[in-house]
């Protein structure tokens, strides 16, 4: 589990058919490496990976055909990932529960700088994805936590505002039209999606004296929708 929060950048090398090596340079790795242990979680780019050995400026990660497929490993040139190490109990959530398993592939449309923040748009086609997708809701982009600040109905176009100290410390400054990026849809979504269509098909079991169903008319009732 992480938290959204950007510790530093690194570069990405693949190794064979399911490792990849990442390098970071000495003032990241001593952020990064100081309590790194083998078989850790680490964020990259927003896709969770198992350390397999750490190196002196970096670790080498395994990462499976599906994990290679389903995002932007096998798309991604020259441009530095994103790391975060996992969430330690007791540590501070400043931005929201991100998995590390990513939904789909989305691509920059456009980067507008304002006075105040960097005005980015996405878009995807990917219907696991769009589906989470919801004004002034979180989504992680290449594991950074942000708020989709406007979209489409269908959650196939979406903008977010990001301030000037998370476009500088992270890899959104190296986007183009068009870069691909790995998208991760708020995980209470996902379970909220999912007591939704429990509740539209009931299974055999009794539900306890003490429950109430969940449903739309619960979610409005209670200041949700």
């Amino acid at each position: 589990m992480f938290t959204g929060l950007i510790q530093g950048l690194g570069t990405l090398q693949p190794l064979g058919a399911d490792q990849l090596q990442i390098t970071c340079s000495p003032v990241v790795s001593r952020l990064i490496l100081q309590d790194l242990a083998i078989g850790d979680s680490v964020s990259v780019d927003g896709v969770c990976l198992t350390v397999v050995e750490i190196l002196p400026q970096g670790f080498i990660a395994v990462a499976s055909p599906e994990t290679r497929d389903r995002t932007t490993f096998g798309r991604i040139h020259g441009i530095p990932v994103n790391l975060e190490t996992s969430l330690r109990v007791g540590s501070k959530l400043g931005g929201h529960f991100v998995t590390g398993h990513i939904d789909g592939i989305g691509y920059l449309r456009e980067a507008i700088q304002t006075a105040t923040s960097w005005e980015m748009a996405f878009t995807t086609d990917d219907p696991r994805v769009t589906r989470y997708i919801i004004p002034k809701g979180s989504i992680a982009i290449n594991g950074i936590s942000l708020t989709v600040a406007d979209c489409d109905p269908s959650g196939s176009w979406f903008r977010v505002a990001v301030i000037p100290h998370t476009y500088a410390e992270t890899n959104l400054q190296y986007l183009r039209p068009g870069s691909p990026v790995n998208l991760e849809g708020d995980i209470l979504g996902k379970y909220v999606e999912k007591f939704l269509r429990l509740d539209a098909f009931p299974g055999p079991t009794v539900p306890s004296p003490h429950h109430e169903s969940l449903s739309t008319s619960f979610l409005a009732e209670h200041g949700y929708l």
